[in-house]
């Protein structure tokens, strides 16, 4: 499912999840752990992934991770840390450790002995330089580390031995997941380059697992580096970037054996992959997000929580993932959160309870009903003062699982009772009515990733409301005095059990007064084979997801 979110809204996604007595996120110590007892040590001669680039730019020789048409931004350049956007725990990577100081200064230790792909160590220096690079260059400022964009600006980075020191203006807890996915540069390379936004980087000096091999103007083929500093839990020896497909054309390549793994969207991938060779053929669509009906809450009736509550009931679900997703992603809870990988963010109220909404049409016309929304001479129900109520439900025209969803939707409504009708648009459009409130409601995205003052919390804080100029989460419109301190203190917050009971108020929002209602979760997909490489993530297993792939390659071993 595709979140229709600027990538200014972007940088606002995430998930708060509990931290340890002293402020710490659980953290895999280790490193890359790969699975026990699985595999061989044997090198893997090559791995087949799809290329990060779009095929119309094919042919421009550039590794700047800041560049829009990068070869690829994941395998030169790499972060402090990996944090599963799943599990929440963090892969010490170029850090080994952090430590916050309140939530005003960020400590990190940089590790020892790596090596730049030059030969040159890795020092505190280099993180530092990357981090005030940011400052200079407000465009590669992803992290939003010199802005008050969630959290308060950084004012000063220090470097002492092996420890880099980030001092902020104010509270900054929020801004932790960005901050560790910062590309660390080597300093004696980009101090040189000026607009970092505008270099060509046609021979990148990483610390990353591999380098370049060759690149025709469409397959890029990179070498292991022996030399890497984790060199022993990476057993790719040629990793082979090739080709954007679309879903008829991956399917083929995957059966085929031509690509080893495959993360868009496959129509009914159980019965056109996994079926086809049960022993080699997998998936995993880990949720990533979730889908949810928005309704515009500043017009009525969706002002009106006994509204919103009613119609909330009647929305099948599972009818909706089936047409949607064939059944692969189940329906959601309407606490917003990610289940069961956030249960123990759970308020204890609803922490033994279902939190996904029965369909039940029924119970939703006796709450119409008995909310003053009544049935007209035309069998369908009107405003409290008897005038007409005619809804419109806007969605993305091309966009088929949406166009599939918004069939059933509509359909429920229309079951409620509701004079309901689908407005399909191109999706600049949707995103043009985001912007200027001029909707009823819409399909949209509830991001989930591991601070829930970024996710949920932007879902229905004030100053998260789109502008008319950009995109920004709170497209409900969703206005609550209560619900904004909630988000405040939560942000501002590193004490585990302030942090649960925080959270616990916004799920009595959602779970109460409907701001969105939720659908089914939305996929991460991870579709792969297992003929030359195990070791994937999986619902057994989900230790990544499709956009961690540093770590994946580390856990990587050769079939058989």
């Amino acid at each position: 499912m595709r979140p229709t979110m600027t990538a200014a809204a972007l940088v606002l996604a995430g998930a708060l999840a509990l931290t340890s007595c002293t402020g710490k996120i659980p953290t895999n110590p280790g490193g890359a752990t790969p699975p026990a007892g699985s595999g061989s040590d044997k090198m893997i001669d090559t791995v087949t992934l799809p290329a990060e680039m779009a095929e119309n730019i094919s042919g421009l020789v550039n590794y700047n991770p800041f560049a829009p048409n990068a070869l690829t931004k994941t395998y030169f350049y790499e972060p402090l840390m990996v944090r599963n956007s799943m599990t929440c725990v963090v892969t010490p990577w170029l850090a080994t450790d952090y430590r916050w100081d309140g939530a005003t200064k960020l400590h990190f230790t940089i590790r020892e002995g790596v090596k730049w792909s030059d030969g040159q160590p890795l020092t505190a220096e280099d993180v530092k330089f990357s981090l005030e690079l940011s400052k200079q260059y407000p465009a590669i400022d992803e992290a939003g580390l010199w802005n008050d964009t969630f959290g308060a600006h950084a004012s000063t980075v220090t470097a002492s031995g092996n420890e880099v020191t980030i001092e902020f203006s104010g509270n900054a807890a929020p801004k932790f997941d960005s901050i560790v996915a910062v590309k660390i540069l080597p300093a004696h390379v980009w101090s040189k380059v000026g607009d970092p936004v505008s270099y060509v980087d046609e021979k990148p000096v990483g610390t990353g697992p591999f380098s370049v091999a060759s690149y025709n103007g469409r397959k890029l083929v990179l070498d292991r580096r022996p030399d890497y500093w984790q060199a022993d839990q990476v057993k790719v020896q040629h990793l082979v970037l090739e080709g954007s497909y679309d879903a008829t054309q991956a399917a083929l390549k995957l059966n085929a054996g031509q690509l080893d793994a495959y993360w868009g969207e496959i129509p009914n991938p159980q019965v056109s992959f996994a079926d086809k060779n049960p022993a080699l053929n997998h998936f995993w669509y880990a949720p990533a997000g979730i889908t949810v009906l928005t309704p515009n809450t500043t017009r009525s009736p969706f002002n009106d929580d006994k509204f919103r509550e009613a119609y909330s009931q009647g929305l099948n679900k599972t009818e909706m993932s089936e047409k949607a997703t064939y059944g692969v992603m189940k329906p959601a809870s309407q606490t917003g959160l990610k289940l069961p990988y956030a249960k123990d963010l759970m308020p204890a109220e609803y922490a033994d309870k279902d939190t996904v909404l029965p369909f039940d049409i029924d119970k939703a016309n006796q709450m119409f009903d008995a909310a003053g929304y009544t049935v007209g001479a035309d069998g369908m129900r009107t405003n409290k003062d008897g005038s007409p109520l005619q809804i419109g439900v806007d969605v993305q025209a091309g966009w088929i699982d949406y166009e599939s969803t918004i069939e059933v939707v509509v359909r429920n409504l229309r079951s409620m009772k509701l004079d309901a009708k689908v407005i399909k648009s191109a999706p600049d459009n949707v995103d043009a009515k985001k912007k200027a409130g001029e909707f009823q409601m819409m399909l949209e995205y509830l991001h989930g990733g591991c601070q829930v003052a970024r996710n949920l919390g932007s879902k229905l804080a004030t100053d998260q409301i789109p502008t008319k100029k950009t995109v920004l989460p709170n497209v409900e419109r969703w206005s609550d005095p209560a619900t904004d301190q909630t988000v405040k203190e939560l942000s501002a917050s590193t004490d585990p059990a302030q942090q649960k009971e925080l959270v616990g108020k916004l799920v009595e929002t959602m779970m109460t007064r409907y701001p969105v209602t939720s659908l089914f979760y939305a996929p991460a997909r991870m579709i792969y084979r297992t003929d030359h490489a195990i070791g994937w993530p999986s619902e057994d297993d989900p230790y990544a997801t499709n956009s961690d792939m540093l770590l994946i390659m580390t856990h990587l071993r050769a079939a058989g």
